[in-house]
């Protein structure tokens, strides 16, 4: 395996963990606020499938990526109101947004395009292009003639879309939130000690919706990002567990900014690994069989969820509805 190869499967692990990336930071977000959310999987559908069919029908990407937050958000909201207003268990809630985005965004598809629950193809303005940096090379012959540094800056640095970079950028952005200012150790002390808080004359509910709102935002990015830049439209079921993945990497993060994009970029390199079979085979000299290499994610998905890395301590009063006391 050559230099230039090992640099064109990391730039593969960047595009495919970035959605990962986006919908951990937003499940860190609730869960850090004691609201725990399983229907991650669920808002990244229903925002791929907006975000897709309103930038075909508007011609303009960032119509459709307003539309994918906007309709995510509504999800949240509506998880929000099931789990804090109405103190119902968010697990069952969470579950019901996935089921209702599913069956909703397939039956909607139909009903506007009647191609099978899918979305026309996007092209030019209606989806996220690569912005190529200054000084990248774009040719492949001119990459491969390069050194190696210009092969990182043009292959691995240069040609991503600006979602890309948002969400790498979202990694420090979350951890300032979180650690350096004032919102961000009431949101913590929320997913702890809520009595505490509310003790000290701060809103639970309204933190806990705040949470929420910040979790619709990144998951209608991450679904945008599947739809109109990874991908050129809308297909049934794109998320393909996405979500459920973003859970178990921010399980093995211990609810961490930055150990959360070690652990998407995990499960990104195992996704871009399945995408080139022949690697294993010709670095190892065994050929594995293809279906083994896409299960690979979702078998470290499970191994994560079952324990076996170590026990990772949630907040404690998450999962929990706050009843206050009178």
């Amino acid at each position: 395996m050559d230099f230039l190869t090992i640099i064109q499967v990391l730039d593969s692990t960047v595009r495919l963990a970035t959605p990962l990336l986006l919908a951990c930071l937003a499940g860190l977000f609730s869960e850090r606020a004691g609201i725990f959310d399983i229907g991650l999987e669920g808002k990244m559908l229903a925002a791929a499938f907006f975000s897709a069919a309103i930038a075909y029908m508007s011609g303009s990407v960032w119509i459709g990526l307003l539309a994918g937050i906007g309709s995510s958000m509504i999800l949240s909201a509506l998880h929000g109101v099931a789990s804090i207003t109405f103190r119902g268990n968010q697990l069952i809630s969470g579950v019901a947004i996935n089921f209702l985005a599913a069956g909703m965004t397939v039956l909607i598809a139909q009903d506007w395009f009647s191609q099978g629950g899918r979305t026309p193809s996007l092209s030019g303005a209606a989806r996220f292009e690569g912005i190529t940096w200054p000084g990248a090379l774009t040719r492949i012959r001119d990459i491969q003639e390069a050194g190696p540094l210009m092969q990182i800056y043009s292959e691995l640095i240069s040609g991503h879309s600006i979602l890309v970079y948002l969400a790498i950028f979202a990694v420090p952005a979350t951890w300032w939130t979180l650690y350096r200012t004032r919102f961000g150790l009431r949101l913590r002390a929320v997913g702890e000690n809520p009595a505490a808080v509310d003790t000290a004359g701060v809103s639970v509910v309204g933190l806990r919706y705040a949470a929420v709102a910040i979790c619709g935002v990144l998951c209608g990015i991450a679904g945008a990002y599947l739809a109109t830049a990874l991908q050129a439209g809308f297909v049934k079921d794109m998320s393909a567990g996405r979500g459920f993945i973003a859970l178990a990497a921010l399980i093995f993060a211990k609810w961490r900014p930055w150990y959360a994009l070690m652990s998407t970029l995990l499960f990104g390199f195992l996704q871009a690994v399945a995408l080139r079979p022949d690697l294993i085979e010709n670095t190892v000299g065994v050929k594995v069989q293809v279906q083994l290499l896409d299960a690979l994610p979702y078998i470290l998905t499970v191994v994560i969820l079952a324990g076996f890395v170590g026990k990772a301590i949630p907040p404690k009063a998450g999962g929990q509805a706050y009843v206050k006391e009178r």
